[in-house]
């Protein structure tokens, strides 16, 4: 299975320009995977929630999701991205999950971070594996990754690969990823963006080395800090299928929950 991420630097408020450049990189690979970052179409440092509502879309009738359907039909590949949604009165930090048959999975973040919290409604999805084809795929959204109980959760239940879109500043976060990787015996994507962004008070800086991580820990792929790339492994995701640690020993079946405490 070939895996990969597009890691780029979306100009914040410029949705149809950042439309227009996923649209122009995606229509020319090859891949049966693509992860893009938190937020992809719209940039991130909104000060309001009257300013986010300007952007929010619904899925999957919005013009984001249409755009990475059309794509995910015509590239016939699957396609994981981060976009502000809208629901009714409320508005989410959402990923999708487009098939090439043009289903649509959402995953709205669940541990929001930091100002996230003053605009956006956190979501209350379960942490739930879906089928791609004969591979089961998991989401979470940037700051989620902190939280080991939201990983475990979806290789719990049959996640071999887990996507994660984000937008990360936060110096230690490709560490934990990998751990979260090893930890759980899974294949992980994580798809970073690059860049500033001055809003108001609001500033930013996002880190950039997106990289995939084998089941094992290995570092199969990385950006650096800056560049704006696509990276594209091949693997075998049934070897996220052994959870052995070793011959005695199993990351799942070893687990002891009547002594945990939650």
């Amino acid at each position: 299975m070939r895996i990969g991420f597009y890691q780029f630097c979306p100009i914040f408020g410029k949705k149809s320009e950042n439309l227009e450049k996923i649209k122009n990189v995606l229509s020319y690979i090859k891949t049966d995977l693509i992860v893009l970052p938190e937020l992809c179409n719209t940039g991130y440092s909104f000060q309001t929630k009257k300013e986010l509502a300007k952007f929010a879309e619904p899925i999957p009738d919005g013009e984001t999701t249409r755009l990475f359907i059309n794509l995910a039909k015509k590239g016939k590949m699957t396609i994981v991205a981060g976009l502000p949604e809208k629901d009714k009165n409320y508005i989410y930090n959402s990923a999708i999950l487009v098939l090439p048959s043009g289903r649509v999975f959402t995953y709205r973040k669940v541990h929001l971070f930091s100002e996230e919290k003053f605009i956006f409604t956190p979501g209350n999805n379960k942490f739930t594996a879906h089928k791609a084809g004969k591979v089961k795929i998991g989401m979470l959204i940037c700051f989620d990754y902190i939280f080991p109980e939201a990983t475990r959760s979806l290789a719990l239940d049959g996640a071999q690969i887990i996507c994660q879109p984000a937008n990360l500043i936060l110096p230690y976060a490709e560490q934990i990823t990998v751990s979260r990787a090893i930890e759980n015996r899974v294949f992980f994507i994580m798809a970073n963006r690059t860049g500033e962004e001055k809003q108001g008070k609001k500033h930013y800086h996002f880190l950039g080395r997106s990289q995939i991580i084998s089941p094992t820990g290995e570092i199969l792929a990385k950006a650096d800090d800056n560049e704006e790339t696509v990276k594209i492994v091949n693997i075998y995701p049934d070897h996220a299928l052994n959870k052995k640690v070793t011959k005695y020993n199993n990351v799942l079946k070893d687990r002891r929950p009547n002594l945990y405490r939650f």
